[in-house]
């Protein structure tokens, strides 16, 4: 990777925003993507995720089964948004503004925000809880508030100086974390071998009741892990050359999430293990404090090694796109540089009090899942208005609310396309409906399928049956097509451009 606005420093500040990047400056790999989003999942937070299918009960090879299949299903949907990036040189947020309207785009800015917030506490709260556990059983370190809030200090300030210096920076802590994290993850074939049964038959098994609910439900965890990135590959993909190959893009996004299974298949592993020598953490669903308990001696330091650059990796690539995002909302107040400051203290500030004051931690695992329901109809959206257009995009009418301006091919009704807008909204409101999560969440119709939690496959058809319609039902101008016209819609009678953006 050689960003000339980065030659030579990692430490000199990243001055881009959300505006098209120079394609003198776009020289990203689709390596450099596959690195960015599988460090920002090998962590423990990843490995908690493994850890559900024991905690709904699933035998092992069931656990295998569940996590494989949401792991596969959530990459094929998550692949076409790493292509946004390269199209438009822009994060996906902007490029939303194609199928939402330039004033639409701040949904996408919104559900970034938010779901970087609850994964960004999420893996302090998770890794910080590690570093200190295994430090007390390593050298006797107490576990006491103090302790573990200079932890959380010590991630939330780490991460937020890697987000403000900026891209180069945070691919190189990602390059780290790749290889590192991979590697201590690995070690725990060696520190649970001995102990591991691979036959560990749980407590719901095939043909009993409540298998299936269960084995859904684990699977709708292991596929929330690749939706969660939908809203910030963009971030990092802007930096690949429009040319590269759209093939190549999605391939890396899809080996990616692939590789997770790293830490996905530790989690489970290991919570196979708490379930028989310390089955009272799996009863209090505190699977950090449990493997800590059931891990050897000598295994500590690479836990607490995986604290610190899982802490690192998943924190970065939430913040740094979230703060390059909300430049771009308020861009007249806001640089790069001074909304990752802010959203970076408004998030410690969550993170504190969340953890010693209001108790939240259970709450914000809930609250992400709830997010990515909503976020998966955005991204279905997304990804049928590139099929549509035939990834025909008009990268500079994209910035138009950015440049605080009006006008251009995506400006549609005062700046908001309905077809978007109209299939979104209720697709999420009736998503978070069919939500349930038992002794945390359960929506009004969360029973109707017998226990088993449907909301994402019912978001996602609706999203693209609404969307479908209402491009047939309101066709859209031609101008936002390219000269093949549109994939599968007729094509609209007028084909004059509403005029070059004008400054508001």
């Amino acid at each position: 990777m050689h960003n000339k606005n980065n030659e030579n420093s990692l430490t000199r500040i990243e001055t881009f925003g959300v505006e098209q990047i120079p394609d003198s400056e776009r020289s990203a790999k689709p390596l450099d993507l596959f690195r960015m989003i599988f460090g920002g999942a090998n962590t423990f937070a990843t490995a908690v995720l493994g850890s559900f299918p024991v905690l709904f009960g699933l035998s092992f090879q069931a656990g295998v089964w569940a996590i494989l299949l949401g792991v596969l299903v959530g990459s094929v949907i998550l692949a076409p948004m790493g292509l946004f990036g390269a199209l438009n040189g822009t994060n996906n947020a902007v490029s939303s503004g194609a199928h939402f309207g330039v004033h639409g785009r701040i949904v996408g800015s919104f559900l970034s925000l938010l779901t970087a917030i609850a994964f960004f506490s999420l893996s302090v709260w998770s890794s910080g809880d590690a570093l200190i556990g295994g430090a007390k059983r390593l050298i006797g370190l107490p576990e006491t508030d103090l302790t573990l809030g200079l932890a959380y200090g010590l991630f939330a300030l780490l991460v937020l100086t890697v987000c403000i210096y900026g891209f180069r920076f945070l691919l190189w802590v990602n390059k780290v974390a790749v290889w590192s994290a991979s590697v201590l993850f690995l070690l725990g074939i060696f520190a649970f071998a001995s102990t591991f049964d691979s036959a560990y038959a749980g407590s719901v098994n095939l043909g009993t009741e409540g298998f299936w609910a269960a084995f859904i439900g684990a699977a709708l965890v292991a596929m929330s892990n690749p939706i969660s990135f939908g809203a910030f590959l963009g971030d990092w993909a802007r930096y690949i050359p429009k040319q590269t190959s759209k093939g190549r893009i999605m391939l890396a996004v899809i080996f990616a999430q692939l590789a997770t299974l790293i830490p996905f298949l530790f989690g489970l592993a290991t919570a196979t293990i708490v379930a028989v020598k310390a089955p009272e953490y799996i009863t209090a669903n505190n699977y950090v404090g449990g493997l800590l308990a059931v891990c050897p001696t000598w295994f500590f330091l690479p836990v607490c090694l995986i604290a610190v650059i899982g802490g690192m990796s998943t924190g970065t690539t939430s913040l740094y796109g979230t703060g390059l995002d909300m430049s771009s909302v308020f861009p007249r107040v806001l640089s790069r540089v001074k909304a990752t400051l802010l959203i970076g203290v408004l998030s410690i500030a969550f993170i504190f009090i969340g953890r010693f004051a209001a108790n939240l931690v259970q709450s914000v695992s809930t609250f992400a899942v709830l997010i990515i329901t909503c976020t998966t109809p955005w991204m279905v959206i997304m990804i049928l208005g590139l099929i549509i257009r035939r990834g025909v995009y008009h990268a500079d009418d994209l910035q138009v609310f950015t440049r605080g301006q009006k006008g251009g091919r995506y400006w549609f009704t005062h700046g908001w396309n309905w077809r978007g807008m109209g299939a979104w909204v209720p697709s999420a409101l009736i998503g978070l409906c069919f939500v349930n999560l038992p002794g945390q969440f359960v929506g009004p119709l969360g029973n109707l399928a017998n226990g088993i939690d449907i909301s994402l496959p019912v978001t996602l058809g609706l999203a693209a049956v609404l969307y479908l319609v209402l491009l047939v039902v309101f066709p859209e101008p031609a101008e936002v097509y390219g000269a093949e016209g549109p994939r599968w819609m007729p094509l609209p009678k007028d084909a004059e451009v509403k005029g070059k953006a004008e400054i508001a």
